[in-house]
């Protein structure tokens, strides 16, 4: 049987970043038209109709890969609305083609919620864990890390390739183009001093 790969996570949490890097492998049915441009919405996913309606999965063709993978995020928005994706009932039609696994996106609390606030002028990460629950008590569920994906690059994505058995493109120099620009840098600034300092630099000195 095909396998599905749901990658999720909180809004603004990197959606957009892991589905180019999924849809980097020539075996991968994934959101490909990302790939020609730095950033589209998600009303052009390639699932993005069946997560608004998932009945619309029993009438797709399941014969044009092996590996399918589609991008979602907590909440989605439509039409600047927010909506919660209905994962049991997305999985529940999705399973009857394909086996499903989850990857759930991480990245650091404090960017979240600054960029939600930000961009959708409301913080709603927990809304997100909330919704999560359900993954994480009742489905295969892996971790992606934004911050792993910029550090460590190529080498992440080969071993994630093993941890998930997964077809990744590590390889291609696409790549280093999709992670030329961190997407932190623009929230991180020089910390004030803190008390701690003194206290570190102080044992380098006795050491």
């Amino acid at each position: 049987m095909p396998k599905m790969l749901i990658i999720t996570g909180p809004q603004g949490s990197g959606n957009h970043l892991f589905s180019k890097i999924f849809a980097l492998h020539e075996d991968v049915y994934g959101w490909k038209t990302l790939l020609n441009t730095y950033w589209e919405g998600h009303h052009m996913e390639p699932f993005s109709a069946h997560w608004e309606n998932p009945e619309l999965l029993h009438d797709f063709d399941w014969a044009q890969s092996e590996h399918y993978v589609t991008s979602v995020s907590c909440p989605y928005y439509k039409n600047k609305v927010p909506n919660l994706p209905n994962y049991p009932n997305f999985v529940d039609i999705a399973q009857e083609y394909v086996d499903v696994e989850f990857a759930v996106i991480g990245r650091d609390q404090n960017i979240l919620k600054n960029q939600q606030e930000r961009v959708r002028g409301s913080h709603t990460a927990m809304q997100a864990l909330q919704q999560f629950n359900w993954i994480f008590e009742s489905q295969q569920v892996s971790f992606l890390s934004q911050e792993l994906l910029y550090l460590y690059k190529q080498h992440y994505l080969e071993q994630l390739s093993r941890d998930l058995d997964w077809p990744i493109a590590y390889w291609d120099p696409d790549i280093d183009v999709i992670l030329e620009n961190d997407a932190n840098a623009k929230y991180i600034k020089a910390a004030d001093e803190y008390w701690l300092d003194f206290e570190v630099h102080r044992s380098n000195r006795e050491s």
